[in-house]
C-alpha cells in the first residue's frame, strides 16, 4: 500500500450510536493515513456525536435510504481509493490493507469482501437464502460470477466511483452496482472476510421481505434497461406461442368447413399477434438506445485513469 495514496473510508449510518465508535476506531487503526467519513442518514440517536468524537469527519444526509447516502458520498468526496463499509461493526477492518493491495496490484476497479460468518447469529438464514437467490438471479441474467453480491464492504477506485450513475434509493444499491460492473465488464475481485455478529444492543435495519422485494424490482428494472431485446423478446415468444396454439383449431375448422365459427377467439389471436410484433419492435428500438447509453458510459469511464496509472503519475 502506497503512502501517497489518498484513501477515504465511507461509512453510511442510520441509528448506529452503539457501533460507530468501534468501526471508526478500527479503520483508523488499520489505515492510519485514511480519512474516515461518516454520513449520518437522519439518525434519531447520537450517531453523529459519537462518530465525531471518535475522529471521523461527519456529514448529514437527510434524504433517507442507503442509495441516497452513497450517491451523495460518491458525488461529494475526492480520493484515489474509496472504501465503503456499513457502520454496524460486523466487518473486519484489518482486511482493508490487503483489499487495497489487491486493487492496486491487479489494477482493478473494485474488490468486494465476501462474508464468512464467525457465529451462527452473524448471518441469519433468511438473509443467506435471499442473498444466494438474488446473487444467482443477477449472475444468470447478466452473465456474472458473484458469490456475495450484497456485501456492504468494498474497496473501489476513483474511476469506478466517479463513473457509477446511481439511481437506486435504498439497499438495492449493491444490486445496481453489481449490474453496472457486469454491464461494462469492469475488473473486480472477491476476497473472503470474517463477518461478525452485531454487538449487543444494536439492531439490523434490514427487512428480509420488504428489502428483498425492492431488490427484485431493481433487478427487473435493470434487466429492462440493460437487456431490453431479451426482455421484450420473451414477451414476443410467449404471445406468439399462445396465439399460434389458439389459432390451430380455428385454422383446421376453416380448412374443413370454410367457416370461422369462433370469431372472438379469432380476434384475440389477431390482437395477440399484433402485440407480439409490437413487443419485438419495442425490444429492437430500446436495445439500440441501451447500446448508445452503454457506449456513453464506457467513454465516460475511459476519461478517468486506472488506479495503477493514477498512482504512478
Amino acid at each position: 500500500m502506497n503512502k501517497s495514496q489518498k484513501i477515504a473510508v465511507l461509512i453510511p449510518c442510520f441509528d448506529e450510536e452503539t457501533t460507530i465508535k468501534k468501526v471508526v476506531t478500527e479503520f483508523k487503526s488499520a489505515l492510519s493515513t485514511a480519512v474516515i467519513y461518516v454520513y449520518d442518514n437522519a439518525s434519531n440517536d447520537s450517531t453523529s456525536i459519537v462518530a465525531r468524537e471518535a475522529g471521523a469527519v461527519v456529514f448529514v444526509e437527510p434524504q433517507k435510504g442507503k442509495g441516497n447516502v452513497v450517491r451523495r458520498m460518491f458525488a461529494d468526496l475526492e480520493a484515489d481509493i474509496f472504501i465503503i463499509v456499513d457502520g454496524d461493526a460486523t466487518y473486519d477492518a484489518s482486511m482493508a490493507p490487503r483489499m487495497i493491495d489487491e486493487l492496486v496490484q491487479h489494477n482493478l476497479d473494485i474488490v468486494i469482501a465476501t462474508r464468512t460468518a464467525t457465529d451462527s447469529n452473524a448471518y441469519r438464514s433468511g438473509h443467506v437464502l435471499g442473498n444466494k437467490a438474488i446473487t444467482g438471479a443477477v449472475s444468470f441474467i447478466f452473465k456474472g460470477g458473484f458469490t456475495d453480491m450484497l456485501s456492504g464492504y468494498r474497496v473501489m477506485s476513483r474511476r469506478f466511483v466517479k463513473t457509477f450513475p446511481i439511481v437506486s434509493n435504498g439497499f438495492e444499491i449493491e444490486t445496481e452496482m453489481a449490474v453496472h460492473i457486469l454491464q461494462l465488464g469492469l475488473p473486480y475481485k472477491e476476497i473472503n472476510t470474517k463477518y461478525n455478529p452485531r454487538p449487543q444492543g444494536s439492531e439490523s435495519k434490514l427487512n428480509t421481505w420488504s428489502d428483498g422485494i425492492r431488490i427484485s424490482k431493481m433487478i427487473i428494472f435493470l434487466f429492462k434497461e440493460q437487456k431490453p431485446f431479451q426482455l421484450f423478446g420473451i414477451f414476443f415468444i410467449l404471445l406468439m406461442l399462445l396465439s399460434i396454439s389458439l389459432s390451430i383449431p380455428l385454422t383446421l375448422t376453416y380448412i374443413e368447413t370454410g367457416l370461422v365459427p369462433r370469431i372472438p377467439t379469432a380476434i384475440l389471436v389477431i390482437g395477440m399477434t399484433i402485440m407480439a410484433f409490437v413487443s419485438l419492435s419495442a425490444g429492437i428500438i430500446l436495445d439500440t438506445v441501451s447500446r448508445a447509453k452503454l457506449e456513453n458510459k464506457r467513454l465516460h469511464y475511459l476519461n478517468y485513469k486506472s488506479i495503477y496509472n493514477s498512482i504512478e503519475n
